[in-house]
């Protein structure tokens, strides 16, 4: 993560210096600034232009949600957690608001889980007792960074006024999640009682397998510097 991090900030410092030489030598605006809502959660982000058919935005999006729900039947709470920071470019085909939009994301999007109180738990099909088991928590993680295409509406740059709306469909691929479950119970060292553990980190993962691609809904309003 901390590497995708750099990655990110470098590219921040590499886009912003030159646009804003650009801005300063009178060749009109190239930036813009804009609020987001959709699928990733609220955020702003800081548009550059780089050509006449070409923009590109940094992004910073998040959200907590929490909600209930049974996977392989154990009841859990869920602590969803959304954040992300894009890194993309807009292209631009026909001259017009319509664009193709295709980068990455470094991708600190969780869920957190807690199961509640039970007499009895199913682990990879073998019944445990809540003594056995202790507490039964968990986290599922996905790829560090993920890429991302879409299409969307709103080039700031080609609009008459400073204000402008967008909208962006999209997909984010951030791989298979990755499920970690522990408990503390009286059989937590138990080779075979880890085993059955294993087993439904593997079957929550098959559950919850196409969330490796995210799809990404987001309507937001630009200004134009």
């Amino acid at each position: 993560m901390k590497t995708a991090w750099l990655v990110i900030l470098t590219l921040i410092a590499a886009l912003c210096v030159p646009a804003l030489a650009f801005a300063e030598s009178g060749y009109g605006s190239r930036l813009a600034i804009g609020l987001q809502g959709g699928t990733l959660g609220g955020g702003v982000e800081g548009i550059i232009k780089i050509h006449d058919q070409f923009n590109t935005r940094i992004g910073v999006n998040g959200f907590d949600f929490d909600y209930d729900g049974t996977e392989d039947d154990v009841e859990y709470d869920f602590e969803l957690k959304l954040f992300t920071v894009s890194a993309l470019v807009d292209w631009f085909p026909f001259s017009n608001n319509f664009r193709l939009s295709a980068g990455f994301m470094v991708n600190g999007n969780e869920i957190n889980a807690s199961a509640k109180s039970s007499d009895d738990y199913t682990l990879g099909d073998v019944t445990y007792t809540s003594s056995q088991v202790g507490t039964l928590k968990g986290n599922i993680g996905f790829n560090d960074l993920a890429p991302y295409l879409g299409i969307g509406y709103g080039n700031p740059f080609g609009a008459d006024g400073s204000w402008l709306l967008s909208l962006d469909f999209g997909v984010m691929y951030q791989g298979e999640p990755e499920v970690d479950l522990s408990a503390d119970g009286l059989l937590a060292n138990n080779p075979a009682f880890l085993g059955d553990l294993q087993r439904e980190e593997d079957n929550l993962e098959n559950d919850i397998s196409a969330f490796k691609f995210y799809p990404v809904i987001a309507l937001g309003i630009t200004y134009r510097f």
